[in-house]
């Protein structure tokens, strides 16, 4: 989020065709340190799923234990919502169930895309978000249903990896999407308009507004600081991407394209009477009327710190007074989406027509995803910008509030949104379980820890936490461990006194098992760092999956065999909660064995299966042992059996040689007195 304008793009040039000339990158794999016992963590957050966060997630600790415990919900939360398309690769989903109004038959949701990939540029195999911005260029996921950050995302994941040939693949396309929102773009006020409902955010002031106070779930359409940040985060990005594919004319399109609407959105987004950045009306009817200015503060205004749109001009600065207040936009339990002096402040205009439960509006409840903007852009605030407004302690202050809102009852349970007067669940509907519209670790790893990922061999560490705070409001350590940069391994390490860690005090920072820099003082720290291969990506194709329900492969059973119950057990997703249950379940059989089939319709050469089974205290078990069993012009061949087998994790069987058969059927032995649920199948 390297905050670019046409006036520096020559020098931006300059350092990006640097980059490129560098020399050859090393490919000895970088080491690892063993501070935290990353191996008991995992076992201690993730259960018989461990292995997989091993191997994939940087691992923390810090003195906050709501902190500690969140993060690693959030990877759990993470995982829960990769879904395998098979040769389609990864996507990310914003829901465990299936709704309505997502891309049929994927289920994806472009709005929080951009989100996703900030999260997941942290993991250790990027094939999870190279598959993911691979499905919205090129696969068709980014269908403009709603606004989004898409190309600057992309950017951001590349400053993590390094990989410029996979961060520039796309660039052609990002520019053909962005030309398309010109049906949303006024030429007069050089802005981008929208309805809130399409910008993710319904029943805010505009559309409510618009419609005399009576609905505002449709209309509304305005020129709001979200879409212009968007649309200015994306322009910076295919200017630096183009930059980096010495596409100098096409850099400095964009980049003169981004300039252009900053100042758009300074002249006509900033309310000097409300200090913040604001909609104004596109819509004209017997309520509204065009170009005239909500009256209201929302969240959505900080939305252009995201993309360090705002120049420096103090002025800007002082909107950030209003998240600190608690009679406006802050919340005793939560940022408010508007704030309580608001007519129709949580006025609960909506209800879901099968239970009458309330259903999402963004009048004023504390929602994930425009708080995560919100501690994005303070960040970015902290880091790039020079002012006296807010300091690291509203940050961390901020930062523990939102871990504080992934609790139902005390168990982690991320939901759509939240009362920010009394911290209550709002919607609490089915699909609201685990609700992946928002994120967090990237607030850890980029914020609180530090690390600022930039595009040049430059390792950039600068926590956003205060030495010398008190002690209710400050943490006295943490270790962010392992993390990938650039190919290498990065570990950031914080101890106020020393006597957590025993390795000295203030800040240490590890390149590949390395102390770069020791007991430094909390400041921002730049280290060089040698050129290195991008890491590989790891690409086996689950041929099993079907997530739209038609044609091959086709499943049945021995038990429970409509299409409603069979499918989900080859619908490409692996979570392991109770209360959003996933898979196939043989519930009710009174057999001592049952079977679970997939004819693939045509031959398939495999080499092993990876079977994932549900388990709790009383109802669900793993199978007492299980026999693989290939389909020939005979009959069924047995071609592997195993008899241990875990629940809430994956079990790996290998075949003694590649098998060709166009059809698999697993035979269980059931477990005593408990049922099968088979979450999973995969086949490669």
């Amino acid at each position: 989020m390297t905050h670019t304008t046409y006036r520096s793009l020559h020098a931006w040039l300059t350092v990006a065709a640097a980059f490129c000339l560098s020399t050859t990158p090393s490919t000895a794999a970088p080491q690892p340190t063993k501070i935290l016992p990353e191996h008991s963590l995992a076992t201690t957050h993730f259960g018989a799923d461990a292995s997989w966060y091993e191997a994939n997630i940087p691992f923390f600790e810090c003195s906050d234990a709501e902190l500690t415990r969140t993060y690693y919900y959030r990877w759990q939360l993470y995982k829960a919502h990769l879904k395998d398309l098979g040769s389609r690769g990864y996507i990310v989903t914003e829901f465990l169930d299936d709704v309505g109004w997502a891309k049929q038959p994927y289920q994806s949701l472009n709005d929080a895309t951009a989100f996703h990939i900030y999260e997941g540029r942290w993991l250790r195999d990027p094939r999870y978000v190279d598959d993911y911005i691979d499905y919205m260029y090129i696969g068709g996921g980014n269908d403009r249903h709603f606004s989004e950050g898409i190309a600057d995302a992309t950017y951001a994941d590349y400053l993590v990896t390094g990989d410029r040939t996979f961060a520039t693949k796309h660039v052609d396309v990002m520019q053909h999407i962005f030309n398309l929102w010109d049906d949303h773009f006024d030429f007069g006020k050089g802005l981008y308009y929208i309805m809130p409902l399409l910008d993710a955010t319904e029943y805010s002031i505009a559309s409510i507004e618009t419609s005399g106070g009576k609905d505002g779930f449709w209309g509304g359409e305005a020129f709001r600081p979200t879409i212009n940040g968007y649309m200015y985060g994306n322009a910076v990005a295919i200017s630096k991407l183009a930059a980096l594919n010495r596409d100098t004319t096409t850099s400095r399109v964009y980049a003169d394209r981004a300039e252009r609407l900053r100042k758009a959105v300074e002249s006509g987004l900033w309310s000097d009477s409300l200090q913040h950045f604001i909609d104004r009306y596109q819509v004209n009817n017997d309520f509204v009327h065009y170009w005239d200015p909500i009256k209201g503060r929302e969240l959505a205004g900080y939305a252009p710190w995201c993309f360090n749109l705002p120049d420096h001009d103090p002025k800007y600065a002082e909107s950030w007074r209003h998240i600190l207040n608690s009679q406006e936009l802050g919340g005793p339990y939560g940022i408010r989406t508007v704030e309580p002096s608001y007519q129709y402040y949580m006025k609960q205009y909506r209800y879901d027509q099968a239970t009458g439960k309330p259903e999402c509006q963004w009048n004023g409840p504390t929602w994930p995803f425009q708080t995560t903007q919100a501690l994005v852009g303070m960040a970015n605030l902290l880091n790039n910008y020079k002012q006296s407004v807010v300091h690291q302690e509203d940050y961390v202050r901020l930062l523990r509030q939102y871990a504080h809102q992934h609790y139902v009852d005390g168990v982690p349970d991320l939901q759509e949104d939240l009362n920010p007067d009394t911290g209550n669940v709002i919607v609490g509907l089915s699909r609201s379980h685990h609700y992946n519209h928002s994120e967090f670790n990237d607030l850890i790893i980029s914020g609180l820890a530090g690390i600022r990922p930039r595009g040049d061999d430059t390792l950039e560490v600068n926590p956003l936490v205060a030495s010398n705070g008190k002690p209710h409001s400050r943490i006295d350590y943490f270790c962010l461990e392992n993390v990938p940069y650039h190919g290498h391994l990065v570990t950031v390490l914080y101890d106020r006194d020393g006597s957590h860690y025993r390795r000295g005090t203030g800040l240490t920072v590890f390149v590949d098992g390395k102390a770069n820099v020791k007991g430094s003082p909390l400041t921002r720290t730049l280290i060089h760092l040698k050129p290195a291969a991008p890491t590989q990506r790891i690409a086996p194709v689950d041929v099993a999956v079907n997530y739209g329900r038609l044609g091959y492969p086709t499943p049945s059973a021995s038990t429970n065999s409509d299409p409603k119950s069979l499918y989900p057990a080859i619908d490409g997703r692996v979570w392991y909660w109770a209360n959003v249950r996933n898979g196939w379940t043989n519930a009710g059989s009174t057999s001592a064995t049952d079977w679970y089939a997939v004819d693939f319709g045509r031959p398939q050469t495999l080499r092993s299966l990876r079977l994932y089974f549900y388990g709790d205290a009383d109802q669900f078990a793993a199978p007492a042992g299980y026999r693989v069993e290939s389909k020939t012009s005979t009959g069924w061949t047995p071609i592997a059996t195993g008899s241990k087998t875990i629940a809430n994790g994956e079990n790996v069987v290998t075949f003694a040689r590649s098998t060709s058969t166009s059809a698999l059927r697993l035979v269980f032995t059931n477990p005593p007195k408990r049922a099968i649920c088979l979450v999973e199948l995969k086949a490669y």
